[in-house]
């Protein structure tokens, strides 16, 4: 289904998020060099590893298909990063990407540990297809956690990934405790399942049992553009949580 893009909504979607950042002291900015994005996250001593899904030499990224947000204190210093990238799954669904390992590698057959392995059982998966925004890597400093950020966090990157993208879906692999700490409620995913990804890459030292969270095409063109309030209850009266 083919979506209109309204500049001036986005615009304005993005503005009050953007603000709202400012006004907790971090100056918000994207960028779609990947090579300079690992080089920043490499440098953050308490930031997990980034996964291969957004490392050029692992899973090259097209120009356009793709970006990058860091945000920075007032001392020039990195708070907070998160990625995003956009799958083509008109052939297939999230389901078979992640257990084929290809939304890690660009080529599992050769990339891929012999003993690497991922097991998605979230029945919505394999309905998740099309144009699939996918978004991780989240990261926030300590010092600012507590303080909403993961809700302007999630916000910026659906404006950002809706006006380059309008994509049929927007997922993501968030873990466990966010659940139980009340982050992921924060981020605002109408749609969230167990047994999302169920993890091992064996070089990359990586093990994790995620979630699986989504929105679809339509749910998120109505949050960017909530043009009136009864379109943006509508859109979040839909809100399900599957356990």
């Amino acid at each position: 289904m083919k979506r209109l893009v309204n500049p001036l909504n986005v615009s304005r979607f993005l503005r009050g998020y953007d603000e709202a950042a400012t006004q907790k002291g971090i100056k918000l900015s994207i960028g779609f060099d990947f090579q300079k994005y690992v080089s920043i996250t490499k440098a953050l001593p308490t930031k997990p590893p980034t996964y291969p899904t957004f490392r050029p030499d692992r899973s090259p990224i097209k120009p356009g298909e793709g970006y990058w947000m860091i945000g920075l204190d007032k001392n020039d210093e990195v708070a907070l990063v998160q990625a995003a990238r956009l799958f083509d799954l008109s052939h297939s669904n999230f389901a078979e990407h992640l257990e084929s390992l290809k939304a890690f590698y660009a080529d599992p057959a050769t990339q891929a540990h012999p003993e690497d392995r991922c097991s998605c059982t979230a029945p919505s998966a394999k309905k998740i297809n099309g144009k699939v925004a996918y978004h991780g890597d989240f990261w926030l400093r300590k010092d600012f956690r507590g303080q909403r950020m993961p809700e302007i966090m999630a916000a910026v990157l659906r404006g950002v990934s809706f006006s380059m993208w309008a994509p049929d879906f927007l997922v993501g692999l968030p873990e466990r405790w966010l659940l139980s700490k009340g982050v992921l409620a924060q981020y605002g995913h109408l749609h969230c399942e167990p047994g999302g990804s169920m993890l091992h890459l064996v070089q990359e030292d990586i093990v994790a049992d995620d979630l699986l969270a989504w929105l679809t095409g339509d749910e998120l063109e109505c949050l960017v553009n909530r043009q009136e309030r009864s379109e943006v209850a509508l859109c979040w009266g839909v809100s399900a949580l599957h356990f």
